[in-house]
């Protein structure tokens, strides 16, 4: 990907992406940035059985940024983590245009036939989106 000075990683459920993040960031001398966004909360906070579920979110948000940073560490790369809240798809356009990145890199969702239907495929709804490239890691 050349000419790539800054990349967004914008996780899913697993670190995988942060590895080849780094790998791609190594290759062009580029800027990395690790974007975990969880999707807004539509509910009532008291029904959900968790007395204080803000320190639920920001401990796994801690959890997850320290996990990152231990990746980091071990491939001797810095990283800068950042942890959102909103729709997911729109979330990240947005970080990607706040952080100037060049490219986007996304994991491959299995899609059924109802989220084909529907369009709930965030990675579709990136890639339509977004101001630029958006890379694609299979699992």
């Amino acid at each position: 990907m050349k000419g790539t000075r800054k990349i967004l990683v914008a996780l899913d459920a697993s670190l995988h992406l942060v590895h080849e993040g780094i790998r791609l960031a190594g290759e062009e001398k580029s800027w990395l940035t690790v974007l975990k966004v969880l999707p807004p909360y539509e509910g009532e906070l008291h029904l959900t059985g968790i007395k204080n579920i803000r320190d639920v979110i920001d401990g796994e948000s801690e959890q997850l940024s320290q996990e990152v940073k231990n990746i980091a560490r071990s491939e001797r790369t810095l990283i800068k983590t950042r942890i959102e809240q909103g729709e997911i798809d729109r979330k990240i356009v947005e970080v990607a245009r706040e952080e100037r990145c060049d490219l986007i890199v996304m994991g491959r969702q299995k899609v059924g036939f109802w989220q084909r239907i529907t369009g709930r495929n965030i990675v579709e709804k990136v890639i339509g989106l977004a101001h630029c490239p958006v890379y694609v890691v299979g699992a």
